[in-house]
């Protein structure tokens, strides 16, 4: 017990040192990477755009069919956000959602054919296709990818990873797309995620619920240190939005990643699926990037 005698000192909350991204949901984290003041949302709730598909089905949909488009400024540039909502349905990719994020894309594409350029970032956070409208997700999924390449001839396309629920299906395939892709530690990338994994190929192959071995084989820092995405962020607002910046400072990358077919291949090639650990993997992409890289340079 404190008394006047023999004070006891005050006891005050440490401050918080970070803003989590990934505690945002899919509309605050738009803003976030947007000049302050300029998000003006597209197609919003109140617009109640929404998945006819899903009713059928028993499935109660969601006004935005869980994906955010915003348009703003970085950096005082035009801008547009296309941000994939985790929490409706798995962030999972509909006739709806996928529809909003390619017509974002396109409509930037066309301004920058006409010669005024918005810079196009991409919120990866999806399961890929949504299984109730699997053909129409993946024809839309389709028309996202198509929509990336061409916009990447004009302006870079940021994608990115933060995680929780992480970027599988055909939208993984649209992220290894991108100009830039900025992933978390948190975040985890793959064609197919781990539970289908071991639904498909046995416990053997992978057990889902071991976090630790999920995370090493797919998680963003051994992404990043395999050459499958492009920088490893901190989850904080504030650095997500700082790498953003970077990006597009950093202008068109002289080759995309999709653009480099043959060392990709080179690679896989040596690689014996018998014995696959996460550091024989970064060790392989190391040598393989640095030596594609050391032979371009006259």
């Amino acid at each position: 017990m404190s008394t006047a005698a023999n004070p006891q000192p005050a006891v005050h909350a440490a401050p918080l040192l970070r803003d989590s991204f990934i505690e945002l949901p899919a509309r605050e984290r738009a803003r976030a990477l947007l000049d302050a003041g300029s998000f003006r949302e597209l197609l919003g709730p109140f617009d109640r755009i929404e998945s006819p598909w899903l009713p059928l089905q028993g499935i109660v949909c969601q006004a935005d069919d869980g994906c955010v488009i915003a348009r703003g400024t970085i950096d005082g540039e035009p801008a547009v956000v296309a941000a994939i909502e985790s929490a409706f349905q798995g962030g999972s990719i509909g006739e709806v959602s996928g529809s909003k994020i390619a017509a974002a894309l396109e409509m930037a594409l066309r301004d920058c054919e006409r010669g005024k350029r918005v810079r196009p970032v991409v919120l990866f956070e999806t399961g890929g296709v949504r299984l109730q409208e699997a053909n129409l997700g993946l024809a839309v999924i389709a028309e996202i990818q198509a929509a990336i390449v061409a916009l990447r001839r004009h302006v870079p396309v940021v994608g990115v990873v933060a995680g929780m629920v992480g970027c599988f299906g055909g939208m993984s395939l649209a992220a290894a797309l991108c100009s830039y892709l900025l992933v978390t530690k948190q975040g985890r990338l793959g064609m197919n995620g781990p539970e289908v994994i071991e639904q498909e190929a046995g416990i053997e192959e992978l057990d889902a619920s071991d976090r630790r071995r999920v995370w090493q084989l797919i998680g963003g820092e051994q992404r990043v240190a395999t050459a499958l995405a492009d920088r490893l962020v901190d989850d904080d607002a504030n650095a997500v939005r700082a790498a953003v910046h970077a990006a597009f400072v950093q202008g068109v990358p002289a080759a995309h990643r999709s653009e480099q077919v043959d060392t990709f291949l080179s690679l896989l090639a040596q690689v014996d699926p018998a014995s696959v650990t996460p550091q024989n993997m970064r060790e392989l992409y190391r040598s393989g990037i640095h030596g594609a890289a050391n032979k371009e340079q006259p």
